[in-house]
């Protein structure tokens, strides 16, 4: 099934910018989407995925590694000549068993041969894209708290069955689900590094326009595709535009301490909040093409940086979002 271009995704345009800036900086640890079904969030995630330049990976690699892999990781990495291959974009299935995600014993091959040996999971499959969990809310959690290790960590360590084993799983984890269907338990919604929140459109031409473009699509795919290629294109070098001008960019500390004044004003738990906020808003400037941070950028990026690190208020029954945005103006203006 043809893929649905990027840049005819309608609204949604935080979830957008998000997906984007964690193309840009994968280290950002992820992002989280709630929302209302049916408003484009796998949509959104699959299409960008399909969006990115092939990668260069070891054509018998099971990890799909870079040279840089294989110097790391001798013993699991490299083989063969170098290819081109696709982004990889990995479903992460809710009935899916620990074993299944991390890797396991090959039992076929140990019961064949004796041999014992690794059977990578769907971690080692994601490496070097993304892992996509839809309703990550219904997941058990000690799931979810594996995965934000390894995505943090870029690194996946096996120790059992008498397997030692350590490979590269470095991907962009995405999370998706539906507030009403349960939440996420705090302590692991703070270690994504960003937020949204997705809603139904609530004006007609929106909701039109969605239709006319999905309608278009089952149509003519190829043609659709085709229509919107320039658009993709240009969405495709800002991004590795983006990820050349990252490294070069400093962020002053002027900027430092706006973020610093913004998360004490919104009661943003710890200090990870600061250090996301830092790095989004460096992503968005690299992404923008910007020659430094700015307060701007960090404005742009503080919803979806802090809205899942504040403290419950019992004398504030706003929404998050709203503190936040009420904090940017008394502080910013």
């Amino acid at each position: 099934m043809a893929r649905f271009p990027f840049s005819a995704i309608v609204g949604q345009d935080e979830m957008k910018q998000a997906l984007l800036i964690a193309a840009v900086d994968p280290s950002l640890g992820g992002v989280m989407v709630f929302g209302d079904r049916g408003t484009g969030k796998s949509t959104a995630a699959r299409a960008l995925a399909g969006l990115l330049p092939p990668i260069t990976a070891h054509a018998n690699c099971a990890y799909g590694g870079s040279k840089e892999d294989a110097a790391r990781y001798p013993d699991v990495c490299g083989g063969g000549p170098l290819r081109k291959r696709a982004v990889p974009f990995v479903d992460l299935p809710l009935g899916a068993t620990e074993d299944r995600v991390v890797g396991s014993l090959d039992l076929e091959r140990a019961l064949r041969s004796g041999e014992k040996s690794f059977e990578p999971g769907l971690l080692a499959k994601a490496h070097r894209g993304f892992l996509y969990i839809d309703e990550i809310n219904l997941l058990e959690d000690h799931l979810v708290d594996l995965l934000l290790d390894v995505a943090a960590s870029g690194e996946n360590v096996v120790e059992r069955e008498g397997l030692s084993v350590r490979h590269p799983a470095k991907f962009v984890l995405i999370g998706s689900g539906n507030p009403e269907e349960g939440e996420l338990r705090p302590q692991l919604l703070d270690r994504f590094g960003l937020s949204v929140e997705v809603r139904t459109p609530q004006d007609i031409e929106t909701r039109v326009e969605i239709m006319r473009l999905v309608a278009a699509n089952e149509r003519d795919p190829q043609a659709f595709a085709a229509k919107w290629e320039g658009a993709d294109a240009k969405i495709l070098k800002q991004v590795a535009r983006g990820k050349s001008k990252l490294a070069k960019l400093e962020t002053g500390d002027d900027v430092l301490t706006d973020a610093a004044h913004l998360c004490m004003a919104v009661g943003a738990d710890g200090l990870r909040g600061e250090l996301t906020l830092m790095r989004a808003a460096r992503a968005l400037a690299a992404l923008k093409g910007a020659k430094s941070v700015r307060r701007e950028h960090l404005i742009a990026v503080a919803p979806s940086a802090l809205r899942h690190r504040l403290r419950r208020d019992v004398l504030d029954e706003t929404g998050s979002t709203a503190r936040i945005t009420r904090a940017v103006e008394e502080l910013f203006g």
